[in-house]
């Protein structure tokens, strides 16, 4: 016997909303509520003075500020609190990315300019048309351009700045202790938005029929 397989699998949930925070399939968008859950291969979306942060299964912690695009990519689970793969592709606008209990290996953060491996704990991410800044407030991060060329982010204030010159899609990347944006700037737009907490705490209870003791077939 076989327990009945998933539609779509939750990854996470949000745990602050506020104003435009959507849900956005193909065409369609619905909006997302306090609560509500992330679902692998989905893309959240916020509007113009709109935040939202995300709580993942393994305690992930994702904050978007204001017309913010980001798609969840990839995620396998080892268990149902641990990834051995997390892709997130941050699209537009300002993030604020901290790691939760998964190795740090498992994650893979991408821009249009820029992939980012994770080697520590707290990042900030703004992804802009022709520029991507990832500034460092705690831990380590590589980041490499499209071509990979990388530098290493080792230092709190450590930043990356990724520029295209828009001629033949070429970059060039360059690295500051002077950092020309980070998030703390966006932390005042939503109540919460730059807490972080437990995906245990976040969630709701959850009722199991017995089909899916552990919560992997759902995610959970």
């Amino acid at each position: 016997m076989t327990a009945p397989a998933c539609a779509q699998t939750r990854v996470g949930e949000a745990a602050v909303v506020k104003n435009e925070v959507l849900r956005v399939a193909g065409p369609s968008t619905t909006q997302i509520k306090v609560g509500d859950g992330v679902l692998r291969d989905e893309t959240v979306r916020t509007g113009i003075d709109s935040a939202t942060r995300l709580v993942m299964a393994d305690s992930t912690n994702l904050s978007l500020g204001p017309n913010a695009t980001l798609k969840l990519d990839r995620t396998v689970f080892d268990d149902e609190h641990h990834y051995r793969e997390v892709a997130i592709r941050m699209t537009s606008g300002a993030f604020r990315f901290v790691t939760g209990q998964s190795d740090k290996a498992a994650y893979k953060i991408t821009t249009p300019l820029a992939t980012i491996g994770v080697r520590g704990t707290t990042l900030d991410i703004l992804s802009q048309r022709g520029q991507t800044i990832v500034n460092l407030r705690d831990g380590a991060a590589s980041v490499c351009t499209v071509s990979f060329e990388c530098i290493q982010l080792t230092r709190p204030g450590d930043t990356a700045i990724i520029t295209s010159s828009g001629a033949g899609g070429r970059s060039t990347i360059k690295k500051t202790n002077s950092p020309p944006w980070t998030f703390a700037a966006t932390c005042g737009a939503a109540a919460g938005l730059c807490s972080t907490t437990q995906y245990a705490d976040a969630s709701p209870a959850i009722v199991d029929d017995g089909s899916d003791p552990t919560g992997m077939l759902c995610g959970r």
